[in-house]
């Protein structure tokens, strides 16, 4: 899958709607493998840690919120032995345009706080 292409664009709206539900949903994280799981189940073969994940993730943030003005969506992806987001979430949260303040451990708490808040009712 190349990123540009209508497979990769298909893959990043599925990636997108599947973590706006989420959020809606109270915001609970999902792992990697939860979330590969469910775009094949919508036809999209993306390995839960390697391939374009990284690259899907962080387009999701770019058009979701292209100022950094709205919480990622990312925040909902974690790793199955921690329960924590990768180290790729937070370089992503602490550059320009996004900008996240804080440690990790605040700034991945406020994330998922302002997505539960942001999605309620939409």
């Amino acid at each position: 899958m190349q990123k540009g292409t209508l497979e990769y664009e298909q893959a990043l709206d599925a990636v997108i709607e599947i973590l706006r539900s989420r959020a809606r949903q109270g915001g609970t994280p999902l792992s990697y493998g939860d979330l590969s799981g469910e775009l094949a189940r919508l036809g999209h073969h993306v390995p839960a840690y390697e391939g374009p994940m990284p690259y899907l993730l962080e387009d999701a943030s770019v058009r979701e919120s292209p100022d950094g003005s709205l919480p990622l969506l990312p925040a909902l992806v974690v790793l199955k032995n921690s329960g924590w987001p990768s180290g790729g979430f937070f370089k992503l949260a602490r550059r320009a345009p996004y900008k996240r303040p804080g440690d990790d451990m605040l700034l991945w708490t406020r994330e998922i706080q302002k997505l539960a808040e942001h999605y309620a009712g939409q």
